[in-house]
């Protein structure tokens, strides 16, 4: 038995932790294969955010077991620690691990192995009583040119509508001795661009003592083979003037700033419980543009909150188009059972939720073109990270992507200064300039 696959759903933490997970498998001598191919153990890193996440994951069971009848499945993360008896009653699953003790994985293989294998194996606990942050080690990266780097676990902002808080537990910061020495390996190793990621990367530090995220961020901007430190999603609450001040001389700090959103109307963000204003958001944002000369602001909205009414909705219209966003991420209201919000009067009806995404969908898509005309004949630099059909496909700084016409041979992981030219399609396409 040592071949292994794997099927991650979600968010880039996820993706972190299937990298880490990976990389205990490689160094204990397992094969990694791909998820479609034959295998003897399928691990299924599981995404709960809404109902479609967990239909995912069932299907993922469904296809490992077709691949192969005879493997064991491991099914962990966020929907086993929510739902673990749901989870194991799913014909074909072997093993369940949620949110935690998941670096004890080829434990559980291996007890599962020698036990009567008609029962499936749980290892849930109670994430609210965990106050340890789990360190994962992470070497190597099998897929991305890019290294996502997991710098905190946990939620304490218990959004109305959101149950991850329910299954990732309260806020446990990484050490930054462990995250220092994890991106000075992978970058010895040639990787040059950081993605700082986790549940809630503003909260890094609150249960460490003094440090904070800038503190993190000051400490990896003096690392010599570092290139590019990307942040996750933030908040707005997070840019601050003394934030600001601090951000302004790291030079290797993208000029991406994911700040979360969810909705342009103040009396839709006091029921989600979001603790902040459009004021605030606005005021965020400002300082940021007065830091970078064209920051790419991206956000996500939810569109049709239970009681949203029209005018609530027209004020998210209104405010995004104030803004104007590089992009926008729009996702119709789920219902997601064990949070308030799945409870609250004025549920919207399907259609109009769907009609208010497509209408802001299409202001996204008109601000997204409007942020890509500004960079057509102007010169960037680009992260190599495939080629595909005849182009060196890769990313700039401030996340746009670029497709690159080279005569000579480009490696993965290489940055190039380009000539940018926006085609038809509003895609970018660059030149090599020396």
């Amino acid at each position: 038995m040592n071949r292994v696959a794997f099927a991650t759903l979600g968010c880039k933490t996820n993706q972190y932790e299937t990298d880490a997970l990976m990389d205990l498998f490689y160094q204990n001598r397992y094969e990694i294969t791909d998820y479609d191919d034959l295998a003897d153990i399928y691990v299924i890193n599981t995404c709960t955010v809404t109902h479609v996440g967990d239909k995912k994951s069932r299907q993922m069971i469904r296809r490992a077991k077709k691949n192969n009848p005879e493997a064991i499945v491991v099914v962990m993360g966020c929907y086993a620690q929510i739902s673990p008896e749901e989870v194991k009653a799913i014909e074909g699953v072997d093993i369940v691990i949620g949110t935690d003790s998941r670096t004890h994985i080829l434990e559980y293989i291996e007890s599962y192995r020698k036990g009567d294998k008609k029962t499936p194996l749980v290892v849930v606990d109670d994430i609210m009583t965990v106050h340890n942050f789990e360190n994962m080690v992470l070497n190597r990266v099998k897929v991305h040119t890019r290294a996502f780097i997991k710098i905190q676990e946990g939620c304490n902002q218990y959004c109305s509508y959101c149950i991850i808080p329910y299954a990732r537990g309260h806020v446990r910061s990484r050490s930054m001795k462990h995250i220092i020495e994890e991106v000075e390996t992978l970058s010895q190793k040639g990787y040059r661009e950081f993605v700082l990621t986790g549940i809630h990367i503003g909260s890094y530090g609150v249960d460490l003592g003094e440090k904070r995220l800038i503190d993190l961020m000051e400490a990896l901007n003096q690392l010599e083979h570092v290139s590019r430190i990307r942040l996750g999603s933030i908040e707005p609450r997070l840019i601050t003037e003394a934030f600001i001040e601090r951000l302004a001389p790291l030079e290797k700090v993208c000029d991406h700033f994911h700040l979360s959103l969810q909705s342009g109307s103040d009396s839709v963000l006091k029921r989600m419980n979001r603790r902040y204003s459009t004021d605030d958001y606005a005021s965020a944002v400002s300082k940021l543009r007065k830091l970078y000369k064209n920051p790419a602001i991206t956000t996500d909205l939810i569109a049709g909150f239970p009681g949203e009414t029209e005018n609530e909705y027209a004020e998210t219209e209104a405010f995004i188009e104030r803004i104007g966003f590089a992009e926008v991420h729009v996702f119709p209201f789920s219902k997601r059972e064990g949070t308030p919000a799945a409870t609250m009067p004025n549920q919207i009806p399907p259609n109009v939720k769907k009609s208010r995404a497509d209408a802001l969908s299409q202001i996204a898509s008109k601000m997204r073109h409007n942020y890509l005309m500004q960079y057509n004949q102007t010169h960037l630099s680009v992260l190599i990270e495939e080629e595909k059909a005849g182009f060196y496909i890769g990313h700039t700084c401030n996340y746009l992507k670029v497709k690159i016409t080279s005569e000579s041979h480009l490696d993965a992981g290489r940055i190039v200064n380009v000539q940018i030219h926006l085609n038809a399609d509003f895609e970018l396409v660059g030149e090599i300039i020396s």
